[in-house]
């Protein structure tokens, strides 16, 4: 809250925040887990190596992709949510939702992807659990065609995809509500996601920017920096 009125221009001080947000009688909703893992493994798969061993850092957007499954109750039934997270600037490029939580879903979330991306073949990682879905033929197969490396995890440990479960702990902490219908939580995610988190939503490890801002700002320096390349330099100077 401190940093959403600094970057409004409201000269408050941190623990002044603090304090009227404890005469408001406000709190925080803190994260919690959400019941076990929703995927499951082929044992007859083949699986692809582990390339990102816990380290989801990249050096730009582009580089490292991680992708999940997570499960919406509604009163209609479950909704099945796959979504795509740039692990450099942490903007979900990519989600669906089905009623179905198979490869057609995954495979639906990864082609967003690309067609709203810039992804240069052989320099991106896909990185995913060893769950049935990502090791289908259809998904690999396709992940071959783009030029993407395909990276694994192992299946119910959270750490092995944590910038993935993270999403869900956002999603499922800021994004709260009894939903009816399947189309209520599309909705409700169309106005979290695209509305909300990668255009608004500022985050601490991105230095209190948006993911969308912390892109900008990214591909703003790489222009300036290439822009300087290329300017002539002066010859020196000789007596």
């Amino acid at each position: 809250m401190h940093a959403v009125l600094k970057r409004e221009g409201e000269a408050v001080g941190r623990k002044r925040v603090e304090r009227l947000i404890c005469e408001a009688g406000l709190h925080g909703i803190s994260p919690r887990r959400h019941g076990k893992g929703f995927t499951r493994r082929d044992p007859a798969a083949t699986l692809a190596p582990d390339l990102v061993n816990r380290d989801f850092t990249a050096e730009g957007p582009n580089r490292l992709w991680v992708t999940d499954l997570t499960m919406i109750a509604t009163d209609e039934g479950p909704l099945w949510l796959s979504a795509i997270r740039d692990a450099f600037s942490r903007r979900v490029v990519a989600w669906e939702t089905s009623a179905r939580a198979d490869a057609d879903l995954d495979l639906s979330s990864l082609e967003c992807a690309l067609a709203s991306r810039e992804v240069e073949p052989g320099k991106l990682i896909h990185h995913a659990d060893h769950g049935c879905q990502y090791t289908a033929i259809k998904l690999t197969t396709r992940l071959v065609r783009a030029g993407i490396q395909a990276s694994m995890g192992s299946v119910g440990d959270s750490y092995d995809n944590a910038l993935a479960e993270n999403l869900w702990m956002l999603i499922k902490t800021e994004c709260v509500r009894v939903f009816a219908t399947r189309a209520e939580v599309n909705l409700a995610l169309f106005e979290y996601i695209d509305g909300f988190y990668n255009s608004r939503r500022i985050q601490k490890g991105l230095g209190y920017l948006s993911p969308i801002e912390f892109e900008e700002k990214h591909y703003t320096e790489q222009a300036t920096a290439e822009q300087a390349n290329l300017q002539p330099r002066r010859p020196a100077l000789t007596s």
